[in-house]
Parts: structure tokens; sequence; C-alpha cells
């Protein structure tokens, strides 16, 4: 490997570091991951009052979180020239969580306007760059795998609600363009360059996301290999029954997985990924059940399962919520909900009513709101 691919591998590598699967390098503080297919309706869900909460979120984020460019990382706006995405630098994991909850709303209006601004923000020749900064006015080459696939699977759902062949066909052209650039002989890659047009060497398990990966529009043998081994590095990955989350990343020359800590967000998701496709692992819901109902879900953990932290954040609770849906399990799902409640800005008085943020620093961050907007979003809507 010459001088310049190792510099630029190790870019790579501090980049998607940075990015994760909430596109956050920590979890935030308290106040401070989107489901596939739904389980059937069930008479009185979601709870009561969860339109409500939910249309409070909407008016949040249209009314102070939406930006020209899309929906702003943080509320409180920066230079936009660190490392990982501040202020009101936008992000094409924040567009794509807002196609999935449009998508889930049967809100065809509000699909569009989002896969248009979309399109216009993050579209690059080889596919989507993660983030977009409008005060430098730079956007970045390198896509996440992870934003790709939800935006695929929102265009796969959007065709299919929407009977719109347009939705269909591109999402069977991103669904190639993703293979050709984010697979690897049979393997998923968390990034691709479009400037270097290369890869990273490693897949954090959170992005595999398998309900996505089944469906991409490449030939059956290949879909096939794809699925074999990244569903056996996903499942592979999991830590133990004492401690039922999951390895962080696993490192391809190798051949070994790494974790330092655990982010609750990051296995939440792998669990999400397994459970969407019913192959999550008991233990894992044992203990998501357990910790729900005790609000002792923290943010990070030791790889033995000891609390990193004592951080609990909105975006962590919105997730086991939609477990909850996924696993069919109401209780879970109510559960998870309320506790994500928690964290809601129920003062009229605040500018972060009816949104997720921190009412002593201002602070508001899309991942947080826009999970929770998704949450709200999983039960149809005419079964109150």
């Amino acid at each position: 490997m010459n001088r310049r691919r190792s510099i630029l591998l190790a870019t790579l590598t501090v980049v998607a570091l940075l990015t994760g699967c909430s596109n956050k390098a920590e979890p935030v503080p308290p106040a401070t991951a989107e489901v596939t297919s739904k389980p059937s309706p069930t008479p009185g869900w979601p709870p009561e009052g969860i339109s409500g909460e939910e249309q409070q979120l909407k008016a949040f984020i249209a009314s102070k979180l939406t930006g020209p460019y899309g929906i702003y990382t943080n509320l409180i706006d920066t230079d936009q020239s660190a490392e990982a995405a501040t202020g009101h630098e936008v992000l094409s994991e924040s567009a794509s969580l807002m196609m999935l909850s449009a998508v889930r709303d049967g809100d065809a209006g509000a699909f569009a306007e989002q896969w248009e601004l979309g399109k216009q923000v993050f579209g690059m020749e080889g596919g989507f760059g993660y983030r977009y900064s409008p005060k430098l006015d730079r956007q970045y080459t390198v896509n996440a795998a992870v934003d790709d696939l939800r935006i695929i699977e929102a265009l796969y759902e959007a065709g299919e609600l929407f009977a719109e062949p347009a939705y269909k066909e591109e999402m069977e052209l991103y669904s190639r363009q993703f293979y050709n650039n984010n697979v690897r002989d049979g393997y998923m890659l968390d990034i691709y360059d479009n400037y270097y047009h290369n890869n990273n060497e490693f897949i954090t398990l959170c992005y595999i996301r398998l309900s996505v990966l089944q469906n991409l529009s490449i030939d059956s043998e290949s879909k096939g290999i794809l699925m074999h081994n990244m569903s056996e590095i996903l499942e592979d990955g999991y830590l133990s029954d004492a401690f039922p989350f999951y390895e962080t990343r696993f490192d391809y020359p190798s051949g070994t997985y790494r974790s330092e800590n655990i982010n609750t967000v990051e296995s939440l998701l792998s669990i999400l990924n397994l459970t969407e496709v019913g192959r999550e692992n008991p233990e894992s819901l044992r203990f998501i059940r357990e910790k729900v109902e005790a609000g002792t879900l923290y943010g990070q953990y030791t790889r033995e399962g000891a609390p990193a932290n004592d951080i609990r954040s909105t975006a962590i609770y919105a997730l086991t919520a939609m477990i909850g849906a996924a696993v069919g399990d109401e209780a879970l799902y109510a559960a998870g909900i309320e506790r994500m409640n928690e964290f809601r800005i129920t003062d009229p008085e605040s500018p972060l009513y009816g949104g997720f943020g921190d009412t002593n620093t201002g602070q508001a961050y899309s991942f947080d709101n826009l999970m929770a907007l998704l949450a709200y979003s999983y039960f149809p809507k005419n079964e109150q």
C-alpha cells in the first residue's frame, strides 16, 4: 500500500468513526438507528395522546430546526469547521429520516419535498455526500452507507405506498450504485469517497440494514452472497448473554471485531436490524425490556456490561420503542415512548417547546428529534 493510499484510508477511517450510526462521536446528555415492516395494527394503538405529541414535534422541527438546506444538525450554529458535523450543517442522515417519517405518515407531498431537496443538497455523481456545510458551501464527497440504505428504503416504501413508478426506478438505480460503490467481494463497507473512488476497510455493525439489503435491485446470486456475509458478521458480533449487545465494527484485513466502549444507540440499531428480519436474540429483548422498565438504559457501557456513564437520551428510548413495534411487543413500544417523552420540552414558553433538547444550553440535536419523530409514526394513525 503506497503512502498516499495509507493517508487516504486513515482519513476515511476518522470520518467513519466520527459519523458512526448517528453521525455523532458521542451520545449527548439527557434533554439533550427505522423499520421496514410494521406489525399488524391493533385497536387502541398508538397510545392516547401520541398524535398531539407528534404534531408538536413536527411544528418544532419545521419552525426551529429546519433551514433552506434541510434539518440543522444542532439548533445552535457554529463555524462548521469541526471534524464532525455541527451547528447548521445538514446531514443525509436527517434527510433520510425525514423521508422515512413522511412515507410512514402517508404524506406524499412531504416525501416528495424532502426527496427533491435531498437530491439537490447531497446528490453527487457517485451517490450521496453525507454532509453539507452551508456556511462553507462545502459538500463532503464521502457517503455513509447507513444513510444511503435508509434513502433506498424510503424510496422502496414510497414506490409501494404511493404507487409512483419514478420512486421505484430511482430505488433500483441507487441500489445498483450502492452495490457498486459500497460492496467489495460480497462484503459491505462503511463509506465510499466519490473523489478518490475508494473505501475504508471495515464495517460498523449498525450499518448492516439486512431488511434493505435483501431488497436491493441486484442479481440474486450477488444478493445471496451479500446477505450471507453481512448476516454472519452482524450475528457473530453478539457479545454475551450476560451483556446481550453487539460489537461496534468488524475489521476486514484482520478478520476481527473492534470495540472500545459499547455505544447503546449503535447496539440498539444492530438489534433493530436483526429484529426487522426475525433474527433477534431473545436475550437482547429481555435486557432491553428490563432496562426500559427501570429507566436505566444508559448511553455507553463497557464490553462487560458495566455503565460507562449515566447518560439517558431521547434516541435511545425511541429505538427501544421501534424494536418493540418491530417484534410486535406493544408493551415495550409504549414503555419506550413513555421513557422517550420524559425528555420532551412541554413548557409553552420555551423556544424548544414540542421538541427534544436542553433548555439550559438551547441545544437540540437532529438525531434525537428525528428518531423521536420516527418512533411516533410507527403505528398507523387510523388506529387511535
